[in-house]
């Protein structure tokens, strides 16, 4: 088919204060793979929710095979063969796997008005399969990790039967062995002629898997490229409008002081079995392992966000009790991985987030100053370049890699010694990267401790100074610099089966 399956021509989506889309054009091939890159804020995901049906264009026009069509609703886009994988979830937590796979498509019952439930799950289990997810199906999504609740996204699109699949960010939340089968059922839907808009933030899935790449700026069109002749440095300065190192290895060690962070022989109702690592002052340490080893486990135990029901926890020499606002107290600050529901209060602003972990510390009195919470979100907002028009707009419509950076501005807020970043880059466009790294460095420069854990073993190797492995709730083995490599890091995290 040499006509594009669809057409976006000259759109146009304006918010109060924000011109989010500025006449942008596009358009995707059947068994095409179009790369849509751009900075968070850059108006990518406004554009593929206009493609979808959540908001409407306020100018431009939509052509499907060549017609003139309208889509009004997700209904609408539905109905054209249009599934969407957003990168914030859209998940019902309180709903089973099938509940969500099939949200709004049950299968009737033989009784009118009652679903099929049977064949539902069925249903479910049949695309968790093409998957290679062994997914009880039955499972309320809450009690899922993110991991795991990205890839039920990704069956729900699958279930669509789709004729043009959008994913925005699809493994962010992945490790490598789940990147591998998405990628694999990628390529059969590519060959089977569904054209993909793939979004993402990751150079080598870019030149990997990309037919052609589109690259939007500030709401604008900036260009468009070949993967086979683009570089990457071309690719970033068309997104950023300027050079940005991509190298995020560390060319400086920090001065090592006292262990600020010790866990020793730890246990906790959330799976996680004997754990025993430390963190010095000026040092970074990674914890790495597939999705499920329990990484997030560790981290919500060492903050108190879960029970510790053996072993301890030490903070800067002292020994830590209670509950998380106690942790906070002692220096120390979680970074969530999952920053709509546990990191951020999505309906208060930019500048009352910002300043939310510190409320004690800034107002002693409980006396809030208005003014005081409007320079301090002021200078970190400049500080982490978040795209937002005021201090004082809501969390909840800032794009996803700008509600990261609200998230890391309340904890760089406390002015703690001991951090723990969970996937601090997931959904972080490359600019902002860089920049997230960088002030990372200045922390452990200053004499704080970082514990970091990241699905990107690249990040892992090129930042830390030393990583422990997960391998099914407990800790597998410690790598010195030395010996910290993709490939070691695999060798302990996966299992001996």
């Amino acid at each position: 088919m040499t006509q594009p399956i669809l057409e976006l021509h000259s759109i146009s989506k304006y918010f109060p204060g924000i011109t989010a889309l500025d006449q942008v054009s596009f358009s995707v091939f059947p068994g095409e793979i179009h790369m849509l890159l751009g900075e968070n804020g850059a108006g990518k995901s406004t554009l593929m929710k206009v493609l979808c049906g959540a908001y409407q264009a306020d100018a431009g026009e939509i052509h499907y095979k060549g017609q003139l069509v309208k889509i009004s609703n997700p209904n609408d886009a539905r109905k054209l063969g249009i599934a969407v994988i957003f990168q914030e979830f859209s998940l019902v937590p309180y709903l089973n796997i099938a509940q969500n796979i099939f949200l709004g498509r049950e299968f009737p019952g033989k009784i009118p008005g009652t679903i099929d439930h049977q064949r539902m799950h069925k249903e479910a289990k049949h695309w968790l399969n093409l998957l290679s997810l062994n997914y009880d199906t039955h499972t309320l999504v809450h009690t899922l990790g993110v991991a795991q609740q990205q890839m039920v996204e990704i069956a729900k699109a699958l279930s669509q039967n789709a004729q043009i699949l959008v994913m925005d960010e699809p493994t962010a939340a992945l490790s490598d062995r789940e990147t591998i089968l998405l990628f694999e059922m990628i390529r059969k839907l590519q060959s089977e002629g569904v054209a993909i808009v793939y979004i993402s933030h990751r150079m080598a899935e870019v030149f990997s898997m990309g037919d052609r790449i589109t690259v939007l700026r500030d709401g604008k069109q900036v260009g468009s490229a070949d993967p086979k002749s683009a570089t990457p440095d071309e690719l970033v300065h068309m997104m950023v409008g300027r050079r940005v190192d991509m190298a995020y290895a560390r060319t400086e060690k920090s001065k090592l002081g006292d262990v600020a962070l010790k866990i020793s022989n730890v246990f906790s109702d959330n799976g996680i079995k004997d754990i025993s690592l430390e963190v010095k002052a000026g040092e970074i340490v990674g914890l790495a392992g597939l999705v499920g080893a329990g990484r997030t486990e560790v981290a919500r135990a060492i903050f108190g966000a879960d029970k510790v029901t053996s072993g301890t926890v030490e903070i800067c020499g002292k020994l830590r009790h209670g509950e998380p606002y106690h942790s906070v107290d002692m220096g120390l600050a979680l970074i969530p991985e999952s920053r709509k529901t546990q990191g951020l209060a999505l309906i208060r602003s930019v500048e009352e987030n910002i300043v939310l972990a510190s409320l004690n510390k800034i107002f002693p009195s409980s006396w809030i100053q208005a003014k005081k919470v409007q320079d301090i979100g002021k200078t970190m907002i400049a500080k982490l370049r978040i795209a937002t028009p005021s201090g004082k707009r809501s969390a909840l419509v800032l794009s996803g890699g700008n509600q990261q950076k609200i998230v890391i501005g309340k904890w760089l807020t406390t002015e703690s010694k001991v951090f723990i970043f969970d996937e601090p880059t997931r959904g972080i466009d490359i600019g902002a990267k860089a920049e997230i790294f960088a002030l990372i460095y200045k922390l452990v420069e200053d004499g704080a401790a970082v514990l970091m854990i990241s699905s990107e073993l690249s990040e892992i190797v090129n930042v830390c100074d030393r990583a422990y492995v997960m391998r099914e709730g407990r800790i597998a083995g410690a790598l010195e610099k030395e010996q910290l490599t993709e490939e070691n890091i695999l060798k302990l995290g996966m299992t001996n089966e």
